[in-house]
């Protein structure tokens, strides 16, 4: 019988469901996407519409009282989804459901995409999830419970001193003034870009990268990858120090690292080029 909360012992029928849908909605759709653009400039395929209705109906079939907020969704049912989860903190919660992450990725043929699924009830995240299609890895976490990679523990190496780090770096949505501090007197000794907030966060997690900046992303895109690196022995915060996940829809910056101190010499480094 399903449980009518989900459970971190549900991790691995999760894990399933995700790469179920994957295999049907989205490998056979990566040699010839068809992208067209949404009202607000982003991308959306048939791979994401087809995501987000398959898990859907799948979740549904094992916890039928949670709902699905997902990102292909109207701002008006995301925002009433949201505030009936926050006026119900004994309900069953809701997942959170980014079909497609990286949908520009996978428009353009580049390998670094997959679904990002969080589970959030009463005003926590509380098992995330995220699937690289093409490498078919699998991140999942439980709050409280720790982080997984293809089902065994993972933890965020050692950090290096931050002259040696790799930072993952999302120049677009930067102010200026720290995206030029960042291009011409960047603290690391080296930067990428991967195009998928859930992964950005996982990669952290995997020791991949070792800093991470972005200037805003939605609740979808760091839910499931957010809970990962917290769960690894990750530290992460706003660009103004704050919580990432403020259980809002609202559009939030995110600093993080391998570990609480060199998230603090990150964030005074950031804070110091942002006002130059």
């Amino acid at each position: 019988m399903p449980h009518r909360h989900p459970q971190p012992g549900d991790l691995d029928l999760l894990g399933e469901l995700l790469r179920e849908a994957a295999g049907e909605h989205i490998l056979p759709r990566a040699a010839d996407p068809r992208a067209r653009l949404k009202d607000d400039g982003s991308w959306v395929t048939d791979a994401d519409l087809g995501m987000q209705r398959h898990l859907q109906a799948r979740l549904a079939e094992h916890w039928p009282a949670v709902p699905l907020l997902g990102e292909e969704m109207s701002p008006e049912r995301q925002l009433e989804l949201m505030a009936a989860e926050a006026g119900a903190p004994d309900g069953p919660g809701l997942w959170v459901l980014d079909p497609l992450d990286g949908t520009s990725n996978f428009t353009a043929g580049l390998p670094a995409f997959g679904p990002s699924l969080a589970w959030v009830q009463a005003g926590r995240v509380r098992l995330g999830l995220v699937l690289d299609v093409m490498r078919d890895e699998l991140f999942d976490a439980a709050l409280g419970h720790g982080a997984r990679l293809q089902g065994r523990s993972l933890r965020c190496p050692p950090p290096p001193a931050m002259q040696r780090a790799i930072a993952c770096v999302d120049f677009k949505r930067l102010g200026p003034a720290l995206a030029a501090s960042l291009a011409t007197h960047p603290p690391y000794a080296s930067q990428r870009s991967l195009g998928s907030v859930a992964l950005d966060w996982c990669w952290v997690a995997a020791g991949r990268f070792h800093l991470y900046v972005h200037g805003a992303q939605g609740l979808w895109d760091y839910a499931a990858g957010s809970l990962v690196l917290a769960e690894a022995g990750g530290s992460a915060q706003t660009l103004q120090g704050e919580p990432v996940f403020d259980n809002s829809l609202r559009k939030r910056s995110a600093l993080a690292a391998v570990d609480a101190a060199l998230l603090r010499d990150w964030a005074a480094w950031v804070a110091r080029a942002a006002e130059a």
